[in-house]
């Protein structure tokens, strides 16, 4: 399990069913958490609504928690692709982001484990140094705290580093529930265990929930993938999976830290007992490749093991994120023909500073005050529109799925009757793709192979133990119940194919 959910509980929340609003927020992560909280300072009445059973426990609580306007090395690109205002306003957005959260846990006392650092993104091989001074060099023109170096404090060689001085880590899911606790009341609700399944547009907005109908003036889609298909999301995101471990170490760096070359990432936090955890994040692939995560997990433990002594984690996790097509998040108006729908998204991996900032960004657009940074995240935006290639990059993949794997399947496959306890196998019945999976006492298990959201076959997760989607990322559990949309609807349950 994640060590943020592992080491918080839940706050004492009154169950209540969705009440009617000023704003309904769909999604208790970081950006929904932020948005309801931002919107209930400022006098408006909300509604925060979440699938899951517990606040901030899906892709926020299983991030690496770095807050950090160093998103890996992408303001040297962002500069060359859109010009420099775009990464300027980009980079300042993440310092605000930042300076904010800084502000508030001292404003409320928040015990959140929050700590200046800095950060550094790294390379081990000489043919990437020059790209980090291109990269350093092009940050600090933007006003960013970069420069490069050769001391990282890392305990194994590296060619190079840009660093960004006076960053921050904490602990994200305390952060968030100091926040979430103080939505309810005064006109304020937080609902857990309840799915939204789809929307009515109109003045009021009308949500419908598997536990009734909510009206809202203002709806926030903050759900991680959107839900409702109406801006195009799944054809302008691409779903990628880091995977983390963690483990007790007695002696760390003390910075944080992500390699250019292969996204390894390295972060420390206090545990308790005078316990430092060590966070090693790494082995990025597409979610629902064809591969093992599994595999990917023990070539994370050996990297850990070899270059940071953590021979035996005590927690692992896996990191969903989106990336959009030009690599910046998509925070504003639903669609162009929106009127008081909003969405928040595409955080690509960095979601503690984009979060946040979709949070402040979001009460400025609800509340109808200007914000120069709308149109730089607005997802109407012109650089979409300059990374067509990207665009069809992603859809040609996507593609390639919904095609190929049904067409593999239905050329024949392993039956049922191979797959020991713990294991998955997506397989033929007649023309029908099923998702198999036998448990740990023998029973099969038996869904319907295709997901709810666009039909794509999906693929068992051998590391978690759970059926996930290639094309978009939702994701289910062997008996099809939704763990993450887009989708909203489970998997069909069918009969186990013959023998």
């Amino acid at each position: 399990m994640s060590y943020w959910l592992d080491s918080t509980g839940d706050p004492p929340l009154a169950p209540s069913p969705p009440v009617d609003a000023d704003v309904v927020v769909l999604g208790a992560g970081i950006a929904g958490i932020t948005t309801a909280y931002l919107l209930k300072q400022a006098g408006l009445t909300v509604t925060l609504i979440e699938a899951g059973e517990r606040l901030a426990a899906g892709v926020t609580g299983h991030t690496t928690a770095k807050v950090t306007s160093q998103h890996g090395a992408m303001y040297a690109s962002l500069t060359s692709r859109f010009g420099a205002d775009i990464a300027r306003a980009y980079g300042a957005g993440q310092q605000l982001a930042i300076d904010w959260i800084e502000t508030e846990i001292d404003a409320l006392g928040a015990d959140v484990d929050w700590s200046r650092r800095d950060s550094y993104a790294f390379a081990e091989r000489a043919s990437s140094v020059e790209g980090l001074r291109r990269e350093a060099e092009a940050a600090a023109a933007l006003g960013l705290p970069a420069t490069f170096t050769t001391d990282t404090g890392l305990p194994f060689p590296v060619a190079g580093a840009v660093r960004f001085t006076g960053q921050a880590q904490f602990h994200p899911r305390r952060w968030l529930l100091e926040l979430a606790i103080r939505i309810p009341g005064d006109g304020g609700t937080v609902v857990t265990g309840t799915r939204a399944v789809g929307l009515t547009e109109g003045d009021p907005c009308v949500v419908e929930t598997t536990d009734g109908a909510v009206r809202a003036r203002h709806v926030v889609v903050a759900t991680h993938y959107p839900v409702f298909d109406r801006g195009v999301f799944f054809a302008r995101l691409e779903p990628r999976r880091d995977l983390v471990v963690a483990g007790y170490a007695d002696a760390a760096p003390d910075g944080m830290y992500i390699s250019i070359e292969d996204r390894h990432s390295v972060r420390t936090t206090p545990a308790g007992d005078d316990r430092t955890l060590l966070i090693v994040g790494g082995e990025p692939h597409r979610v629902g490749a064809r591969t093992s995560v599994a595999e990917h997990y023990d070539a994370l433990r050996t990297w850990a093991a070899e270059r940071l002594g953590l021979a035996s984690p005590d927690h692992r996790w896996l990191a969903h994120d989106l990336t959009s097509v030009d690599g910046l998040p998509y925070v504003g108006r639903y669609h162009p023909r929106a009127r008081n729908v909003w969405v928040a998204t595409g955080f690509g991996h960095w979601g503690m500073t984009n979060g946040t900032l979709a949070g402040l960004l979001l009460r400025d657009l609800v509340t109808g005050v200007e914000n120069p940074l709308a149109g730089v995240f607005d997802p109407q935006r012109g650089t979409v529109r300059q990374s067509a290639a990207e665009f069809v990059k992603a859809n040609s993949y996507v593609a390639a799925r919904l095609l190929g794997d049904r067409a593999g399947v239905l050329a024949g496959s392993a039956g049922t009757e191979s797959l020991a306890p713990g294991q998955g196998r997506v397989v033929r019945d007649g023309v029908r793709a099923v998702a198999a999976y036998r448990d740990d006492d023998g029973a099969l298990h038996c869904v319907s192979a295709r997901c709810t959201h666009l039909g794509c076959l999906v693929a068992f997760n051998d590391a978690e133990r759970t059926w996930d989607c290639p094309c978009h990322a939702s994701r289910f559990d062997t008996d099809g119940r939704v763990l993450a949309g887009p989708a909203v609807r489970p998997l069909a349950r069918v009969p186990a194919p013959p023998a």
